[in-house]
This record gives structure tokens, C-alpha cells and sequence, in this order.
């Protein structure tokens, strides 16, 4: 879509993501976990009486291969938060255009984060401007990583089990080198490794964008999961300090833990599918009075 002329706009310097700071945070977590496993249940006790405000994270799947750097396109978009004792988790199909402060027309969400790099405003960071632009809520920080990483953080905490609910054949899925290749699924629970799981993700010849939405859910949630227990850790906080961009901080990340280890229990998942967009120029584009109240009762504050 051609990028629509506008005028200047004045921004506040760019604030570049810390790839450390989780990696900092969880490592005073662990701390804690090794002090005593009572703490724990101390501090998950203390969030059943005092719930901490929501917080949610926007979650970036880039398409980025070797030297490419993170001038490119979202391959997955998700929104992870927490709300009370609920775990909300929704997904924006990548076809969907939305709002973006500064250009002229909607523009499609899976290039957002390229305009933002090209115009040294962060990718991430006018990614959160557009869905509080678009929405009325804005996501707390923002998490991006691309294929590489996401297949290292599956294998770190041992792979993932899946229910697979029908059988999917994607006789045109795409190889690195630019070609395609045949995979299949077979319905049922089965564990996936990385590589397995990012194939899972990423497929949809078969069906459309709304399912693979799903699908992307299904393995966040399921990577969550095993991501909570403690003993994963140490090789998670490897991958997540060398090859994930993030500008959550600290404090943010102890607020939301022990609330995501509850909510891990009581989730709730919400895909942007058909009977949420209408037609607009160039695509199609959020139902807005039918998404917002939506966004509101899962990420407002």
C-alpha cells in the first residue's frame, strides 16, 4: 500500500527497547524462588487480597531473517494482559488495517512496525501508539522477537503440547531459501518442538488468518504454561537477554507474574476474526464499535 503523504509531526526521542531488563527481573524472581518456595505462595496469597492494576503487553512476531534487522513486517500480533485474576490473550490477523498517529489513511498492522523503524520512531513503540490510536487502550510495554527466538524460547522450556483440532496438510508453506515446502498435522494432542511449533503458527494455506490466529494462541498459552514454572527459567532467561527487544520493566514484570500464574487458570482468548472487521479502503478494518468495548473489558484500566 503506498505510504500516504503527511505533514511533520514533533516527537519525544525514541526509546529504544531493554532487551535486559526481563532478564534482570526474573533473575530477582528466581532469587526469590530460591529463598523459599513459601515466598511464593506468600506472594500469590497477597495478590488474591490485592489485586495489582492491569497490565498488558503487546506481543510482536517479526518476520525477520539473517541480517534483515527489525525493519520489517509483523508476522503475528497479540495482545497478553492481565485483568483481576484473568489472563486475556487477543490476536489481530495481520491483514487488518488499523489507525497510525501521523499518516493520513489506515495502514495494514503488519507493517507498522517497519514505518516505525524507517522513521526512527521504533517499530514497537508506534505499534503501541496505533492500538491506543485505534482503541482507546494502550498496551503497558511491548515484546518483540522473530522466528529464531521464538523456536529458542519452545525448546528452553522443553517444547509444548497441543490439542490439534482437525488435521491440517499446507502443501505450500514456505522455506527459508524462498520455495515451499508440504506439512501436516494430524488431529490430537501431540507435543511440538520449536521448529514444529513455529510451523503451527505460521501456517494457513488451509484455512485463513482468523485460525491461525488460533493457533498462535493455542501455543501462546500452552508456552505459558510451562514458561511459569520455575525451573525453566535459567535457560529462558539465556534466550530473552540475547535475542528478544522489550521495553517492560521491571516493576511491570513483577506485577504481572504472579497474576499471569493464576490467570494461567482462568484465560480468556478473543480473535479478531470476520465478525469483527468491515470493509474499508484498501482491506478491511476493525468493527470499532463492536472491538473497542472488547479492548476495554479485557486491557482497560
Amino acid at each position: 500500500m503506498h505510504q500516504p503523504t503527511r505533514p511533520p509531526i514533533h516527537r519525544p526521542p525514541p526509546r529504544h527497547g531493554r532487551r535486559g531488563c526481563v532478564a534482570d527481573t526474573l533473575i530477582a524472581v528466581l532469587a526469590l524462588f530460591a529463598c523459599t518456595l513459601v515466598s511464593c505462595g506468600s506472594l500469590l496469597m497477597a495478590y488474591l487480597v490485592v489485586p495489582v492494576q492491569p497490565v498488558s503487553v503487546l506481543i510482536m512476531g517479526i518476520d525477520a531473517r539473517d541480517g534483515e534487522g527489525l525493519a520489517t513486517r509483523s508476522d503475528a500480533v497479540m495482545i497478553a494482559g492481565v485483568k483481576g485474576v484473568r489472563l486475556n490473550v487477543m490476536s489481530i490477523p495481520r491483514d487488518v488495517f488499523i489507525r497510525v498517529p501521523g499518516y493520513g489513511s489506515p495502514q495494514r498492522i503488519n507493517t507498522v512496525n517497519a514505518l516505525g523503524e524507517i522513521d526512527s520512531i521504533g517499530g514497537g513503540r508506534l505499534l503501541q501508539d496505533s492500538i491506543e490510536h485505534s482503541f482507546g487502550v494502550r498496551p503497558s510495554a511491548y515484546i518483540r522477537l522473530d522466528f529464531d527466538a521464538f523456536q529458542r524460547m519452545i525448546d528452553a522450556v522443553g517444547g509444548v503440547t497441543v490439542d490439534v483440532p482437525f488435521a491440517i496438510q499446507d502443501n505450500a508453506y514456505p522455506t527459508d531459501d524462498g520455495g515451499t515446502m508440504t506439512v501436516r498435522f494430524e488431529a490430537g494432542r501431540q507435543h511440538m518442538n520449536g521448529e514444529r511449533a513455529l510451523i503451527y503458527a505460521r501456517t494457513r494455506n488451509p484455512d485463513d488468518d482468523y485460525r491461525r490466529a488460533g493457533r498462535q494462541q493455542q501455543i501462546l498459552t500452552a508456552f505459558a504454561r510451562k514458561a511459569a514454572l520455575p525451573i525453566f527459567w535459567p535457560g529462558l532467561l539465556v534466550v530473552i537477554a540475547g535475542s528478544v527487544d522489550t521495553n517492560l520493566s521491571p516493576v511491570d514484570a513483577l506485577r504481572v507474574l504472579p497474576a499471569a500464574m493464576i490467570g494461567l487458570f482462568n484465560s480468556e482468548r478473543f480473535v479478531m476474526d470476520r465478525d469483527y472487521v468491515v470493509a474499508g479502503a484498501g482491506g478491511v478494518v476493525p468493527d470499532y464499535a463492536r472491538v473497542n468495548p472488547i479492548f476495554w473489558q479485557m486491557f482497560g484500566r
